[in-house]
């Protein structure tokens, strides 16, 4: 029985897989295996991760019998998985070669069920990535998480089989933000999730991704909103003000529409200034950005805001 089980999620990936697929085989902790759930991929992805199953038999390829991530990553996850451990990873990203190390050092020495660690935004090259989230020191709330999530993606958390098992996975009518939607559920239930201070993961910022369209991220954040209600919870006016915040910041980095930074910039602000504005450097700099966003030709605002 291996220690990790990756569950990793597959949809037209070929452009990507294999660079994810080598950052997992340059572990430094070998004890594990890959799951590689394909979700009807019409590309070669499949055929990819057959071939790299042939040379690496850690390498599994199965078929998703629902639809869309959160049921490929129940099925992985539930009912394939033979791990102490699952990890999950997406189909783009890539991991530092310490990250199952360190993790399973973390699980052998504290009682938490999850764990993740910093991430790396890049668009081509991770070395050259020009932005990393803040790890907090304190264990995962409901309203850190309706914030600015600083799990941040799938591809940086890991849990122990038995918590997945106890506390349910993800809900599959849920497309848009199901890992915000998920995470709420678990640490509702009690689950323990802390953050590591290391950089373990490079997520691979995507324009064409899920993550790109704004206005859904927004309808299945408030999903995640009812959610948390069951617990007892509502976003506080500084966990609005920083979703908002992180609204603008996305929607400048992907070019979107000129007036949308801005909007949601200024309805954070409006929410709890304080809250929208600390830390300075994300949060003035944000408010700078939408601003001057309107005015910048657009070509230029895309070279500028993308880095």
């Amino acid at each position: 029985m291996p220690a990790f089980s990756i569950v990793m999620p597959c949809f037209n990936a070929a452009h990507t897989i294999l660079d994810t697929i080598d950052s997992i085989q340059k572990q430094t902790l070998r004890d594990w295996e890959l799951i590689c759930v394909d979700d009807g991929s019409t590309d070669l992805t499949a055929e990819l991760i057959a071939d790299a199953g042939r040379r690496d038999n850690r390498i599994k390829l199965v078929r998703n019998p629902g639809k869309g991530p959160s049921a490929a990553r129940n099925f992985g996850a539930g009912y394939t998985a033979a791990g102490t451990y699952i990890a999950f990873c997406d189909a783009d990203d890539l991991w530092a070669t310490d990250k199952l190390a360190g993790v399973a050092q973390q699980f052998e020495t504290t009682p938490h069920d999850a764990v993740f660690g910093q991430i790396a935004f890049f668009v081509d090259d991770p070395a050259q990535a020009p932005v990393f989230s803040t790890v907090p020191t304190a264990p995962l709330t409901i309203d850190m998480l309706l914030g600015e999530n600083p799990v941040c993606t799938m591809s940086n958390l890991s849990i122990r089989k038995d918590s997945f098992q106890k506390f349910g996975g993800f809900d599959p009518q849920v497309v848009h933000n199901e890992d915000l939607e998920w995470l709420i559920r678990l640490v509702g239930q009690g689950a323990s999730v802390s953050g590591m201070q290391a950089l373990q993961t490079w997520y691979r910022s995507n324009p064409n991704g899920l993550s790109a369209d704004l206005t859904a991220m927004q309808a299945g954040r408030q999903h995640a909103i009812q959610t948390a209600k069951t617990f007892g919870v509502t976003p506080s006016p500084k966990a609005e003000a920083v979703y908002q915040r992180y609204l603008a910041r996305r929607a400048l980095r992907l070019g979107q529409d000129k007036l949308w930074a801005a909007k949601t910039a200024f309805r954070g602000l409006r929410q709890s200034p304080s809250g929208f504005l600390n830390p300075p450097r994300r949060g003035a700099l944000t408010l700078i950005g939408a601003v001057s966003n309107l005015v910048l030709p657009r070509r230029f605002a895309r070279a500028l805001f993308s880095q």
